[in-house]
């Protein structure tokens, strides 16, 4: 029998630690207009594990969050500005972590695309991934 290894995560200064025990719930590419402008870049890349499976380590007084009660909040380093967390972080029953912020590969890979009607004009979707123009169907 082998033992999972939590997965290790940190913003870009290390100020902000924490880890995760696998399995994932999922991961996705959300292309929302918010997520778009938190990222600066055409997708904003997550996975979902749930509460209990987190573990914030160090950080959380550098921890800010923008667009509470706005739809899906945006939650960030406030000394190097790393996106980390999304969802309604940090209230909800879900951790929704930017894959981006992960110190090693999580093993979980995106299945699909949401708010694909939102993308960028210059944003190609090139893989065969379900594609869903808005939230998908039972997405918190």
């Amino acid at each position: 029998m082998s033992i999972i290894q939590p997965i290790r995560g940190s913003c870009l200064c290390g100020g902000v630690r924490f880890e995760v025990d696998p399995p994932f719930i999922q991961a996705s590419h959300c292309h929302c207009e918010r997520c778009r402008k938190h990222s600066g870049t055409a997708v904003c890349t997550q996975a979902r594990v749930l509460r209990e499976q987190f573990r914030l380590l160090q950080g959380k007084e550098l921890i800010k969050v923008y667009g509470k009660g706005e739809g899906a909040v945006k939650a960030f380093c406030s000394n190097c500005g790393s996106s980390l967390f999304g969802g309604d972080w940090p209230d909800s029953q879900q951790i929704s972590i930017r894959m981006g912020a992960f110190d090693v590969d999580p093993g979980i890979r995106p299945q699909f695309h949401t708010f694909v009607a939102d993308r960028a004009p210059w944003d190609t979707i090139t893989d065969d991934l379900p594609q869903y123009p808005e939230r998908r169907s039972g997405d918190l």
